[in-house]
């Protein structure tokens, strides 16, 4: 497939209800909030999910999850001794003068997420110190309004260990508390940059599969802090420009789209409380998608 030639940005919305998105764990794993009480998940975050549902289509990943792994390497560096292809740059035998050059084009093409979002191949043991730029970049989704938090104290009704003092008593481990944002619209942009699609190889291909994993970006993403139906896509934006550098800067055409209040009286509820528009931008058309 040919390597993009155009610039592309991408809005995506979605809605928290009674999940939390994102747990802070200097904070006790409450959801991300900043200072003005606005929700946040962080790009880290939203590169994860990106790799889990590129992962389920099939894709090489090669920052995987330990609980999804699909093979049996269980840190990066031995799935990077465990390729054919890149591990032979990686020995201290190997003198080859491009060797570093060699790595970024052989692991690019080895794994979607480096080839999207690149990565740092830094080892212990090897003189190899590689750092591939990715044309893909991601930011911090942020609420529209505000964010409730709610906290709940749980309590587990079995013990995970005996008490030693007496058995008859349950031990500490049984209580806790859960957080959950009780609604909340969030907004992150993004951007696929054509220069370092050149080095990388990020082809239109690649492009229609990461369009394809925002549209479905929560599936399988189920757990006790995001039930199932609890966050959900409501609209991806898609716009693909006209030359290499684009019309517009990407915060122009981020800014475009327009999230709005219908009362700002009234607690949001719903996604159905807010209007979204796009304003136009003359010469560069957008593409609309809900979410599924």
């Amino acid at each position: 497939m040919p390597i993009i030639k155009n610039k592309i940005d991408f809005a995506v919305i979605f809605t928290v209800d009674k999940a939390n998105p994102n747990g802070d764990p200097l904070n006790g794993n409450r959801p991300r909030q900043d200072y003005d009480g606005h929700g946040e998940v962080s790009d880290v975050a939203i590169k994860r999910k990106i790799r889990n549902r590129l992962q389920d289509e099939g894709e090489s990943i090669l920052v995987q999850s330990d609980e999804r792994r699909n093979d049996e390497y269980r840190s990066i560096f031995a799935r990077v001794e465990g390729n054919e292809d890149v591990a032979p740059y990686f020995a201290k035998k190997n003198k080859e003068a491009n060797k570093e050059d060699l790595v970024e084009t052989l692991a690019s093409k080895a794994w979607y997420d480096v080839r999207a979002f690149g990565q740092v191949f830094a080892f212990k043991g090897s003189d190899v110190s590689v750092g591939v730029r990715g044309p893909v970049s991601i930011h911090t989704a942020t609420s529209i309004s505000p964010v409730e938090v709610t906290s709940m104290q749980i309590t587990k009704s079995v013990n995970s260990t005996t008490n030693e003092k007496d058995p008859s008593k349950k031990t500490s481990d049984t209580m806790g508390m859960k957080h959950r944002v009780d609604f909340g619209v969030y907004v992150f942009c993004g951007s696929i940059n054509t220069q370092l699609a050149e080095r990388t190889g990020f082809s239109e291909e690649d492009a229609e599969k990461l369009k394809q994993a925002l549209i479905t970006l929560f599936a399988n993403d189920t757990s006790s802090a995001r039930p199932d139906g609890s966050m959900e896509i409501n609209k991806v934006f898609w716009w693909v420009h006209n030359s290499k550098l684009g019309q517009y800067s990407s915060a122009k055409v981020h800014r475009s789209v327009k999230i709005d209040l219908n009362d700002s009286n009234e607690l949001p509820k719903s996604i159905e409380d807010y209007t979204i528009s796009i304003e136009s931008l003359e010469g560069l058309s957008v593409k609309e998608y809900d979410g599924l």
